[in-house]
């Protein structure tokens, strides 16, 4: 196997998008993505079943046009990769068949990778992000529909879990709150559009966890000193909502979209730069699909400036999920001389962020 710049090809299907990606060493040739959200419109978020089913009808037409991209042939591909977890149980075992069955078929060598440090390992495909590799004193805050955590990455092989959402992830948030306020599926974009007609200060929101017995201090950190959780957010939104329809009065939505997204970005962006100043984190990687956010990527930017933290925003297509970070990641392992993966692992809906690779 080439150590030096492997070509690599990564399968993602840890959710709702069907993702393979190409990567030669550190440089991306091919970045396909097939999105099932239409699929789930109409029941305001995710369903497994149907992520499921439509992975399995994805994911052969995907891979045809990532090899047809990268114009390379699976003959020529050094190492298959794929998103072992964590991920949603049923649409990661449509991505590790797929991949096993890849890899029996060609004798290529399969590496079982971790979503969540996939999402780091992405920014060494953008020679913008980290041209000379990943920097020193480095974490990631990852934001998305199924994560929200903030990590100090060590190394490619050494990630720390510092904080984490108890609950829901942010963009899950956003998908519940946008189905109260009935604007519709997915949450995000639509939230961020109304956002900039309304007031983000016209109702304070309460930011989860964020109270003395939870945060502690430098010396004693309470529990939930670096986490995060939404739930009582959503709730709060329901209540303002149901106080303006019992007074027989229009819900304000744009200010409410508003003031919801202020509280979601504030408590993020305020916990990962106490976790950053704490860590001795100098420079912040932001991904997941969230980061396409506009005021988190402003406030991020705004905090990041002022605690002296140099900011890393990988491009739009490969902030969300996507089989070119996966690619990525075994790529940087593959040339650091990590062994494949055994033929008899199972994907891992829970896989723990210190797991990289999965034996």
């Amino acid at each position: 196997m080439n150590r030096t710049e492997p070509l690599i090809l990564g399968i993602e299907s840890s959710c709702d998008e069907t993702g393979v990606g190409i990567v030669r060493g550190g440089k991306l040739l091919s970045n396909t993505v097939s999105s099932s959200m239409d699929e789930h419109v109409r029941f305001g978020g995710v369903i497994p079943e149907i992520a499921s089913r439509a992975h399995l009808e994805a994911i052969v037409p995907a891979l045809e046009a990532a090899l047809e991209e990268a114009g390379v042939t699976l003959d020529e591909v050094d190492g298959i990769a794929v998103t072992a977890g964590p991920g949603l149980a049923g649409a990661l075992m449509v991505g590790v068949s797929a991949a096993k069955a890849l890899s029996v078929a060609t004798g290529k060598p399969l590496f079982a990778i971790n979503h969540l440090v996939a999402h780091v390992a992405v920014g060494l495909l953008a020679e913008q992000v980290f041209a000379d590799g990943l920097p020193e004193n480095l974490g990631a805050l990852l934001v998305s529909g199924g994560h929200t955590e903030v990590l100090r990455v060590r190394s490619i092989q050494e990630v720390e879990l510092l904080g984490s959402t108890i609950d829901d992830a942010a963009g899950e948030a956003y998908d519940k709150v946008a189905r109260l306020l009935g604007l519709g599926y997915p949450g995000g974009p639509v939230i961020d559009r109304l956002a900039h007609e309304g007031d983000r200060k016209a109702i304070r929101f309460p930011r989860g966890l964020t109270q003395p017995k939870y945060m502690g201090t430098v010396e004693e950190p309470g529990p939930h000193r670096y986490d995060w959780s939404f739930s009582g957010l959503k709730t709060a939104v329901a209540r303002c909502v149901e106080q303006f329809e019992a007074r027989d009065e229009e819900p304000p939505v744009a200010d409410i979209a508003a003031s919801f997204q202020e509280a979601v970005v504030d408590v993020v962006t305020a916990k990962a730069m106490l976790a950053c100043k704490e860590h001795g984190i100098t420079e912040l990687l932001l991904g997941g699909g969230v980061a396409a956010n506009v005021r988190l990527r402003e406030l991020t930017a705004q905090r990041c400036a002022s605690a002296g933290i140099r900011l890393h925003v990988p491009p739009i297509n490969l902030c969300t999920d996507n089989g070119a970070m996966v690619a990525a990641l075994a790529s940087r392992l593959v040339m650091d001389g990590a062994e494949p993966s055994s033929l008899d692992f199972a994907p891992d809906s829970s896989m723990p962020v210190s797991t990289v690779l999965l034996p």
